[in-house]
């Protein structure tokens, strides 16, 4: 048997999904019938004990000094080995995420032993340690896998599998009430890497209580001395935020970290929200940790985050504008793009093309673009889900809200001047369980049931001055079709999203 902080298969797989894999996704299905995913390392890699367990962990809690980090806190690369071996690192990471409220850790990690095609997330039930059972936040998963089909449940993939155990149990101690979203690589691709990082900006952008967890160990089996040379090139480029140079040096050797895919998908979400800031918390190697320096195996803590905003003389920067998804210059750009869409439309019939290369107006985000004549409404459409770049998404609703809102008569060449173009930058959408969880004013709110559904934007509780009653009521009746006191009806689903919203006149 292996030692408990070695890789076992380091191995690269280029291939289809056969049917050998659909018939192992039956096969595991099946096996993984049962809500609770047991524990497969306890008693070998870490205590069988809870008590046991946690005097451990603690032990290394308590040892662990981090640097305090000045920030916002996105993601933390930790290590996956026996927990005599890595803990002591691994408990860095953790216990500088502490202080961030976390209600869901996305764990990313990867498969040592079973190769199979594509990115697999755990999206149901929970995982049993010895600390008792965690469970797994299944619309957050449903979220992040319905942005690609190379994200599906292969319950197999996380059997045996250190590099997503291994961090269960900090996780378990340090944020408690916490839920998982369990994601586990099975194929070294960069283009992977990206469909996941997508996946995760879409999902987690405008939420501040998840925390991401890249696992990972670093070289392996090298002596002490060319370990730490080995390893301070690849932190160089983590530091740096290189992702693809990360990649790329590590399939031609120069580097090596086992989550090559883990990593570099957390840096591409992270770039992709905003977060361009890490600080490498403690870095050491099993010949610190355990004593034998002729084959070693390396250990990163890091946390990536992004800085508090430094104030202007003026007072410290309010906290809603500190989680803005856009700077100035962006939402500048993006009034530019709509008008210029709009305007190249209406007066020659001609879709202008923008090719930006700012990352964020790259992303896909759901995008309402409004317009007012003298100040009254001219015309308003959008998508709530996103199909596509930001940029793309408000030239074209740009285009729509000129000429194919239904209520009113198309935008004309010499009322152009007249116009006055708003974008509503969207969150993602989240299902409420309560109405307690709406806001109003605050959010915005979609309904749905049966073939028939509505949205309000948020600004339309600031506009009209409705109470909530009154805005539920509005939105079934008048832009759903629904009685008016459908929200009240547990069959009607409702959405509730937040929006960015900038105009022109600002």
């Amino acid at each position: 048997m292996a030692r408990p902080f070695e890789m076992v298969g380091h191995r690269d797989f280029d291939m289809k999904k056969p049917l050998l894999i659909t018939l192992s996704l039956f096969i595991a299905s099946v096996a993984f019938a049962s809500d609770v995913k047991d524990a497969d390392l306890a008693g070998s890699w870490y205590a069988a004990s809870g008590m046991d367990l946690e005097r451990e962990l603690r032990g290394y809690l308590d040892a662990a000094q981090p640097d305090k980090i000045d920030g916002d806190i996105f993601a933390v690369i930790a290590p996956h080995a026996g927990y005599k071996f890595s803990g002591a690192v691994a408990a860095y990471s953790f216990k500088a995420a502490k202080a961030k409220k976390v209600n869901t850790v996305v764990l990313i990690g990867f498969t040592h032993r079973l190769p199979f095609d594509g990115i697999s997330i755990y999206d149901r039930g929970s995982f049993r340690t010895p600390l008792g059972d965690i469970s797994v936040d299944t619309n957050l998963a449903s979220a992040i896998a319905m942005r690609s089909d190379r994200i599906f449940f292969y319950p197999r993939a996380f059997s045996d599998e250190n590099s997503i155990e291994m961090e269960i149990p900090f996780i378990q101690l340090v944020f408690k009430g916490a839920s998982i979203v369990p994601i586990a690589f099975g194929t070294q691709s960069y283009n992977d890497a990206v469909i996941l990082a997508d996946a995760l900006a879409a999902a987690l952008r405008g939420r501040d209580d998840v925390l991401v967890v890249a696992s990972t160990d670093m070289s392996h089996y090298h002596p002490y001395a060319k370990a730490n040379e080995i390893d301070a090139h690849a932190i160089s480029l983590i530091e740096n935020m290189k992702a693809k140079e990360l990649y790329d040096e590590a399939r031609l050797g120069i580097c090596e970290l086992c989550g090559l895919m883990p990593v570099t998908a957390t840096i591409l979400a992270a770039q992709r929200l905003g977060f361009a800031d890490i600080k490498v918390l403690k870095y050491a190697n099993s010949g610190d940790t355990w004593g034998d320096k002729s084959r070693v195996v390396g250990y990163l803590s890091a946390v990536i985050y992004r800085k508090t905003p430094a104030t202007d003389g003026g007072g410290p920067v309010k906290e809603e504008e500190s989680k803005m998804i856009l700077n100035q210059s962006q939402k500048k750009r993006l009034l530019q793009i709509a008008r210029e869409s709009m305007t190249s439309f209406v007066k020659d019939g001609k879709r202008k093309v923008f090719n930006e290369s700012d990352p964020v107006l790259n992303e896909p985000m759901g995008a309402f673009v409004t317009l007012r004549e003298d100040g009254e409404l001219r015309g308003c459409i959008g998508n709530m889900v996103a199909h596509g770049p930001l940029y793309k998404t408000v030239a074209d609703m740009a285009i729509e809200a000129a000429t194919s809102d239904p209520r009113f008569q198309p935008v004309s060449s010499d009322e152009l001047d007249r116009i006055e173009v708003e974008v509503s930058v969207l969150s993602p959408l989240k299902k409420v369980a309560s109405l307690d969880e709406i806001k109003i004013p605050g959010n915005g709110v979609l309904v749905r049931r049966g073939f028939r559904s509505g949205v309000y934007l948020p600004q339309v509780a600031t506009e009209t001055g409705w109470s909530k009653e009154e805005f539920m009521s509005s939105l079934c009746a008048h832009k759903a079709g629904l009685p008016a006191d459908a929200w009240k009806d547990p069959s009607t689903e409702i959405y509730i999203f937040t929006a960015e919203v900038f105009a022109e006149k600002e």
